[in-house]
């Protein structure tokens, strides 16, 4: 056998060749750490760059001001490029100026949101059936300059819930439906506690602008189900960004002093005045020194909790940790609902189902910078009866 035809035999279909891509020395490093009202800056090239300039560059390429960020301190060195020229390394420490101040948005022009919103046509049907529309939804953070700000998270969290009602009638071709379950499963508000309170600058909505969105989103998601469901039932939950206080920037009161729930409170409290319309909701949020709640769907029990009382990927740990308490509600449960980590996940243990719902903000700035994900903001709409859990579908 001749070489050539081994070579032959034995040839694969590799890719083709491709040429090196050439570095452009001139922004050969370009990176940012931005931590509260602190941010570091490193540029890097050739010696004949502009550092302070290449700096200020990098803060507006992520949406920050130059003129609000002062220089504290200042750190250069040299270096030899590949090509054997002199390059040149900066870094920089920037803080906030002081005096400075976000701006805020009108909160009338907000709430003209809820005006001129037009709510998807409702479709009247039979109540009548043996299984639970669940619609789940959390993280709006409401208040944070991030992304596309509280305008953008409002008006997004009505477009969603328009959607889920539409998908209502889609199921009640495949599923005979009576009770439709809302769980509100925390951080609503964006709060000023997160962080120890780092996070106050960017946060532009004061503390009662941001509930008073939260409790217009909750009432506008009950006005649009109550008339189509002979049950409805609304649940929320207390997150880390909405407790209402946090001592020394540590510590809580009750586990249950929250905005979150508070929040859903006052919706109830207006539910009670509005007469026989509304005397088919229930409202429920946890008891005294409680972050869950647990409420029968259609022989599903459906727990509630933010998610952050247990570290990414632990739930199922954490579940079993309660369900051994077995004075616990969280021992009969089905199906566990969360928040908190801001994106969506689906497991399942045996009968049991775990769902984490994607954030309703549009994005982390802070993650993206850590990262470079930005957020994939939706609710999530279930079917369920008997602990069964056929339908899950994330809508956006």
């Amino acid at each position: 056998m001749t070489d050539s035809l081994l070579d032959d035999l034995l040839s694969t279909p590799v890719g083709p060749s491709l040429p090196n891509r050439t570095p452009d020395e001139t922004d050969f490093t370009r990176r940012i750490e931005v931590n509260g009202d602190g941010a570091e800056v490193t540029v890097r090239g050739p010696a004949q760059m502009d550092a302070d300039s290449s700096a200020a560059e990098v803060l507006r390429a992520h949406h920050l001001d130059p003129a609000e960020w002062e220089v504290t301190a200042f750190r250069s060195s040299e270096w030899t490029m590949a090509s054997g020229e002199p390059g040149v390394s900066a870094r920089f420490s920037f803080s906030r100026r002081k005096g400075q101040s976000v701006e805020r948005p009108s909160i009338d022009e907000v709430l003209e949101v809820f005006d001129r919103h037009t709510p998807v046509a409702r479709v009247t049907q039979d109540a009548a059936g043996e299984w639970t529309y669940v619609v789940a939804l959390g993280d709006m953070q409401i208040g944070k300059i991030d992304g596309d700000g509280p305008e953008g998270t409002v008006r997004r969290t009505m477009q969603c819930i328009d959607r889920a009602v539409t998908l209502l009638s889609a199921y009640r071709q495949r599923f005979t439906i009576d009770h439709v379950h809302i769980a509100w499963l925390g951080d609503h508000c964006e709060g000023f506690v997160s962080q120890g309170g780092a996070n106050t600058w960017r946060t532009q909505l004061t503390l009662t602008e941001q509930i008073r969105l939260t409790r217009r989103l909750m009432a506008y998601a009950v006005m649009q189900f109550a008339p189509l469901a002979s049950r409805l039932t609304v649940v929320a939950v207390p997150g880390n960004h909405g407790e209402a206080v946090r001592p020394s920037g540590k510590g809580v009161t009750r586990y249950d002093d929250s905005h979150d729930t508070d929040a859903l409170v006052s919706v109830g409290e207006a539910l009670a005045l509005a007469g026989d319309a509304y005397a088919h909701v229930e409202v429920y949020v946890p008891d005294t020194d409680e972050l869950t709640v647990v409420v029968d769907c259609s022989g599903t029990v459906v727990a509630h909790a933010h998610g952050h009382q247990w570290r990414a990927g632990r739930h199922f740990e954490w579940w079993r940790g309660q369900a051994f308490d077995k004075t616990s509600a969280m021992h009969t449960a089905d199906l566990l609902l969360a928040g908190h980590l801001h994106h969506e996940h689906i497991d399942t243990d045996g009968s049991r189902t775990f769902v984490q719902v994607p954030a309703m903000e549009s994005e982390s700035t802070w993650w993206r910078h850590r990262t470079g994900s930005r957020g994939a903001p939706g609710l999530m709409v279930m079917v369920t009866k008997g602990g069964e859990v056929p339908v899950k579908e994330t809508v956006r």
